[in-house]
């Protein structure tokens, strides 16, 4: 009976081709007592015979002289097909309901429908749709992010694993002073920088800034505009910022990487402040921009200055705020 609420169920549409096509008023209610478990059951050879056949469709097996491309195509045209859950859109996972006429969906939308087929309105249960899993089991699919660079194909079920960690997927765009939903590669990203958001671009290891502020408890939006450097052929983002840690306003500098974590470690920077007879030194790895500025901020990686320190480069007169901020980065060898 389980393979039959499994396997079978999903048979009784002849592979997910015919409900598509049915109309809900087409479909006719189940009296009480009948078996659709039975019906499927007495027709299994011919229905077997079927499903081998549809099967052999989503084979990834091709000649040894076929391109990856080619494969990967005809992949994910079979998983568009079969397992895109009508109601979200996204790929299925287990488990993979159905409901009595074999229509499929995913866990997620399971709830998000109040457990009614979004299809023919029935009522869903909790019959999973083995058939269907056992499908994607088979599957190898190229990431997501092929386009983009990635040459690997990966099995379905660990295929949205590895994109969220693949090296090739886009990166975020690192502008703090707002909140940027634009994402793409290192160049592109150099571009929207110096294009959309105006960020000052330098060519250069090392860096002068001063940052002045009149209203010393007035911490709201006071964010340095980023500045880029293009060094050793790669690109930097200085950021510059006042917060309140408790009560306190803390200003903090620190550097970020454009590019992957594994490549900011061959790369290290200092940053000093001074002023009036004092001098704060600070030396650390620049961290990737896969960290997102906030998580790097509060964590306070880079040179945090306390209010009364900072008066104290300013001169100390607690009316106006000036900071001189240079700073070096170098590669490690």
């Amino acid at each position: 009976m389980h393979s039959c609420e499994g396997f079978g169920m999903f048979q009784c549409d002849s592979w997910l081709s015919r409900f598509r096509e049915t109309e809900p008023s087409e479909l006719s209610p189940m009296a009480p007592g009948s078996s659709i478990c039975k019906e499927v059951s007495e027709s299994l050879d011919m229905e077997s015979l079927t499903i081998n056949e549809e099967l052999e469709n989503f084979q990834l097996s091709k000649p040894s002289n076929a391109p990856n491309v080619q494969r990967a195509t005809s992949a994910t045209n079979g998983v568009h097909e079969l397992l895109e859950c009508p109601v979200c859109t996204m790929s299925m996972y287990p488990p993979i309901h159905q409901c009595p006429n074999g229509h499929t969906l995913c866990s997620n939308c399971k709830a998000r429908v109040h457990n009614h087929c979004p299809t023919c309105r029935y009522e869903l249960g909790n019959i999973r749709c083995l058939a269907l899993e056992k499908v994607a089991e088979s599957l190898e699919l190229p990431c997501q992010y092929q386009s983009l660079g990635c040459p690997d194909m990966f099995p379905y079920y660990s295929k949205l694993k590895h994109e969220h960690l693949c090296r090739f997927r886009p990166y975020n765009c690192p502008y703090a002073g707002s909140e940027c939903l634009i994402t793409g590669d290192i160049p592109s990203l150099v571009a929207h920088l110096k294009n959309d958001h105006k960020v000052d671009m330098h060519d250069g290891c090392t860096f002068n800034h001063r940052y002045v502020k009149s209203n010393l408890q007035d911490v709201e939006n006071a964010t340095w505009m980023l500045t880029i450097f293009n060094c050793f052929g790669q690109h930097f983002c200085l950021h510059f910022e006042a917060f309140l840690l408790g009560l306190t306003p803390v200003y903090i500098a620190f550097l970020r990487f454009m590019g992957e974590d594994n490549e900011a470690k061959n790369y290290s920077y200092s940053l000093e402040v001074g002023g009036n007879g004092r001098k704060l030194i600070w030396q650390g790895v620049p961290r990737s921009i896969r960290d997102s500025h906030r998580k790097v901020r509060d964590s306070y990686d880079g040179l945090v200055i306390h209010r009364n320190m900072a008066l104290f480069f300013s001169g100390g007169n607690r009316q106006e705020l000036k900071l001189r901020v240079t700073g070096r980065i170098w590669k490690e060898h």
